[in-house]
């Protein structure tokens, strides 16, 4: 058995990255920037009106008590054009370019007006209430960097900057094939010996969210023609997950039946506890992950393989598992050879301190227990045994699985 960062570092230093595509900023969140976005104006453009008010010249309002003449009006897209001299001023409202001959914005809270009469009530400084040309950013400057997961904020800049086409990594497509005689599809009729499939079904959802597309390319049967036949059907994707046949026992055909067809494997056997049975390799011109069929093993390895591999396959910035430290709420025995990811309840004081408290049971065909959980507390091979409030590292799941 291999280190679970040994194994997640072997997978991540043999996946592809995806080929960039040009796509619409209107369709871009949620992908990942492939290449720079640059500004392909200033913003503002010009100098610009905080504030409604009036643009002066600093130096005639250095003191209270000055008396000015408005000669016009300026509002956002609609300029004044003409020049505007000492003493005097242009009523001016927010996002309005400044009157060339101006510099300063004395805002009408300060002043007091009779006809065209200005009257200022405060003394101002050259500069206030002014937006300059390219406060936000100037044109051939880098908004963005390749890595970003695009959101909404990002899609307002994009725009701002006059970028309509950004050019994001092709979302890799993920085929599950889920194997065993036992296993039938949600709302099917069950036989005796049947369960319900799960797996396909979560894991999609953990593909979805890390940015890829999973392809459902159906249930194997525990037959070697079934599961050859069925992995035939992973053409075209970028990644092969078998969900289950990855153990040894006699109707776990993953290796035998795929080695057999060209499956080069690269290592089998995690020391990790949900999730030993998970191995990876090459089958023909897709990379295989084969997860364990356990319900729970197969999403935590899901969480702590499948999605830093497809981060990996898009260039993301975030990668790897985000690993936080918590207080633990209960005592937990020793452990043993294996890295254990214990399903546990999350919680957040007032000040955000986090509080992670493993369930007493931890079955990995609980799904119950894993739909409750808030975080994987981590328990290093041999650690010893921990009392109640000492440090312990966890994975936040919210919005992960």
């Amino acid at each position: 058995m291999i280190p679970v960062a040994e194994a997640r570092a072997r997978i991540l230093a043999q996946v592809p990255q995806m080929p960039a595509e040009w796509i619409s900023i209107a369709e871009a969140d949620g992908r990942v920037l492939a290449e720079p976005a640059i500004a392909q104006r200033t913003q503002p453009p010009a100098d610009l009106s905080a504030m409604d008010g009036y643009a002066v010249l600093g130096s005639d309002v250095v003191s209270a008590g000055a008396s000015l003449k408005c000669i016009g009006e300026s509002a956002a897209g609609h300029a004044f054009d003409g020049d505007v001299k000492p003493g005097e001023c242009v009523r001016i409202f927010t996002g309005a370019p400044l009157p060339p001959g101006t510099d300063t914005i004395l805002i009408q809270e300060d002043t007091v007006v009779s006809g065209t009469t200005v009257v200022t009530t405060e003394a101002l400084k050259t500069g206030t209430y002014v937006r300059r040309a390219g406060l936000d950013f100037r044109a051939g400057e880098t908004g963005l960097q390749p890595g970003r997961d695009i959101g909404p904020r990002d899609l307002g800049l994009l725009a701002a900057m006059n970028v309509p086409w950004v050019g994001v990594r092709r979302r890799p497509r993920i085929a599950l094939l889920s194997t065993g005689d036992e296993l039938v599809r949600p709302g099917e009729a069950l036989g005796p010996n049947q369960i319900v499939s799960s797996n396909a079904i979560s894991l999609a959802a953990l593909v979805r969210r890390a940015g890829a597309e999973p392809v459902d390319i159906g249930i194997a049967e525990d037959r070697p023609d079934a599961l050859a036949e069925a992995a035939a059907r992973a053409v075209g994707c970028d990644m092969l997950v078998t969900l289950g046949g990855a153990s040894v026992g006699d109707h776990d055909l993953v290796q035998d039946v795929l080695g057999d067809k060209g499956l080069a494997l690269d290592f089998w056997r995690i020391a990790m506890r949900p999730g030993k049975p998970l191995m990876f390799g090459q089958f023909g011109d897709v990379r295989l992950l084969g997860l364990p069929g356990n319900p729970v093993s197969a999403v935590v390895c899901g969480l702590l393989f499948l999605r830093p591999t497809i981060r990996r396959m898009l260039g993301a910035e975030d990668v790897e598992p985000e690993v936080r430290t918590a207080t633990l709420g209960r005592d937990l025995a020793e452990n043993d050879r294996r890295e254990d990811y214990l399903r546990s309840e999350l919680h957040l004081d007032a000040e955000g301190h986090a509080t992670v408290t493993p369930f007493a049971r931890q079955d990995s065909s609980m799904l119950h227990v894993l739909s409750r959980a808030g975080a994987l507390a981590i328990r290093a091979p041999h650690a010893e045994a921990l009392k109640a409030g000492s440090p312990i590292p966890y994975i936040p799941l919210t919005g992960m699985i």
